[in-house]
């Protein structure tokens, strides 16, 4: 399967012009659902506004003569610290959905994070990304804890057959609060768009509090998932520090610091906030990685100063995809790549490994003429 070439809008000069061109070209149900937040949107604002609070502290006069944003995550090399993050249902954003955007990361270079509730088979995004392995970032596959266990591994070996590379499974969405943009907007899924991976019974919404608390997973179940499994585990969504030290104690591969985009706690804390204290609580002994309002390369500069080993980068990539199918994604990344790659020179940095702390000035006043 392969996807459809479109042409860039005009005026595409960040990955952040794409939010203004998908609103054009999104029905308000669509619109609703990947702009909706949890809440006032307290966490999704906070997200991109404590990037900005972050102030860089470049370094001068350094003998940078090369530039590399080279990586390695689980013995694998990556040529950018870049992932697409889980989206659900991506082809409400254009038809082409996930295969679009992973095709478009594969030729990036950037990692793709395939959602249980995606709106295309694994099967089919594991075999369109799989044609041509040469300089692609890694497959893998997001899951959430089904109603039992026995679905739940039945997932998990669907993937394992399909050649995904590593597990994530998020933790901060058992329990979930309608959002109010998709209520307002009457979302509904139109035809032939639904969780085509998922069983019907699980693709449905869940039932009361009670319902949702007595399916919602636990660290026996986190111990359970990795014991079965040959690939790397990671969870999604963790914020505490104590959480990350728990994590490290069970042998979990990695973390990723995340607050589901503002999508499911308000005044849950800002990602960038939280990355610090979870760096400090892991000292090393598992990857970091972090989500949340990322749009430019300095924001991802910043987010590897502070401990993360790579970056994940949602909503942004859902505009580019509605805006210009693939071709929107891979420039998306692109721009992010090249701006990294600015940013490393600017800071005296001629590796990722440069970057730390230091560069760094924490609460800076935020900077005035950035729309948040």
């Amino acid at each position: 399967m392969s996807a459809t070439l479109e042409p860039i809008p005009p005026g595409i000069l960040s990955l952040a012009d794409y939010e203004a061109a998908a609103r054009q070209r999104l029905d308000e149900g669509a619109w609703a659902y990947f702009s909706a937040h949890a809440g006032d949107g307290l966490t999704r604002r906070a997200n991109r506004a404590a990037w900005d609070r972050i102030g860089l502290v470049p370094r001068v006069l350094r003998a940078v003569r090369e530039v590399r944003t080279d990586a390695t995550l689980f013995g694998r090399p990556l040529p950018c610290p870049l992932l697409v993050a889980p989206m659900a249902l991506q082809r409400l954003a254009h038809p082409d959905g996930e295969v679009g955007m992973a095709l478009a990361a594969a030729a990036q270079g950037a990692g793709f994070v395939l959602s249980s509730q995606a709106s295309t088979l694994l099967e089919t995004v594991a075999a369109a990304v799989r044609r041509d392995d040469s300089g692609r970032g890694p497959l893998w596959f997001q899951l959430y804890f089904l109603s039992d266990r026995a679905a739940t591994l039945e997932l998990v070996q669907r993937a394992e057959a399909a050649r995904y590379e590593a597990l994530v499974l998020t933790v901060d969405a058992a329990v979930r609060t309608p959002r109010a943009a998709e209520q307002r907007a009457g979302f509904k899924l139109p035809a032939g768009v639904g969780m085509v991976n998922l069983p019907a019974s699980e693709a449905a919404s869940a039932g009361s509090l009670g319902a949702l608390l007595a399916r919602a997973p636990t660290w026996d179940d986190v111990a359970w998932l990795k014991a079965r499994t040959r690939l790397p585990l990671l969870l999604k969504g963790v914020l505490h520090p104590q959480d990350a030290r728990e994590a490290a104690r069970l042998q979990v591969d990695g973390l990723i610091v995340s607050n589901h985009g503002g999508r499911t706690l308000d005044s849950a804390i800002a990602t960038a906030q939280a990355l610090p204290a979870m760096a400090d609580a892991v000292a090393g002994a598992l990857p970091l990685l972090v989500d949340g309002g990322v749009v430019r390369g300095t924001d991802a500069l910043k987010a590897l100063a502070l401990g993360a080993r790579a970056v994940l980068v949602g909503r942004p990539l859902i505009w580019a995809l509605a805006s210009a199918g693939a071709a929107g994604v891979a420039h998306g990344l692109r721009l992010l790549r090249d701006e990294l790659a600015v940013a490393l020179a600017q800071c005296g940095a001629a590796r990722l490994a440069d970057l730390d702390r230091s560069l760094l000035l924490a609460d800076a006043p935020p900077l005035l003429g950035r729309d948040i």
